[in-house]
């Protein structure tokens, strides 16, 4: 890569994470964060009253697989944020490349998401996703504020995967993973 970097960032390390002295433009570096090509999950819950909650999210990451640990998050501003910190189990739904509505469908804010689809109770009552690629049902261990997001640390319980093609996301939309055979 012969390019120069775009932003440089030379400040005083006490207000480094204040966003109103941050030199990045929001906007352009959430475009630069886009170029990275991520799956896509549906994070699910249940809540105290019992009702499946869920949300689409791209922000999911191993983090030791001794112990099975991973991580993902969530805006600080989401409706379903109590929803999760209070709940003691979460799953990480692995969307298919079939899935692009259902991603949708999770990525908005609406009454109940889960009309229509398929799922069982896994671990803590967390919704598992009948046609999804692949869930890990997670123990909520811990959580960490970081900038305008709470990051959920879980401790992987139980898994299950299939051999279907993942959904991808990158630069805004949805594509897939083609293996290069060489």
């Amino acid at each position: 890569m012969n390019e120069a970097p775009k932003h440089r960032i030379g400040l005083d390390p006490a207000n480094e994470l204040a966003s109103d002295h941050s030199p990045i433009d929001p906007r352009d570096f959430r475009n630069a964060l886009g170029t990275y090509a991520t799956g896509v999950t549906i994070i699910t819950a249940s809540g105290a009253d019992t009702k499946p909650y869920g949300i689409t999210c791209n922000s999911f990451a191993s983090v030791s697989l001794n112990p099975p640990l991973v991580l993902w998050s969530i805006v600080l501003y989401s409706s379903s944020l109590s929803v999760f910190q209070n709940a003691s189990h979460f799953a990480v739904n692995v969307l298919g490349a079939s899935q692009q509505a259902l991603a949708n469908k999770f990525a908005k804010s609406s009454g109940d998401k889960f009309t229509g689809v398929d799922w069982t109770p896994g671990l803590g009552d967390a919704p598992l996703l009948t046609e999804s690629v692949a869930n890990f049902q997670c123990r909520s261990v811990n959580r960490y504020y970081g900038g305008d997001h709470v990051i959920f640390l879980g401790a992987v319980e139980a898994y299950s995967y299939s051999p279907k093609e993942p959904l991808l996301f990158s630069r805004g939309g949805y594509g897939r993973f083609i293996a290069d055979d060489r």
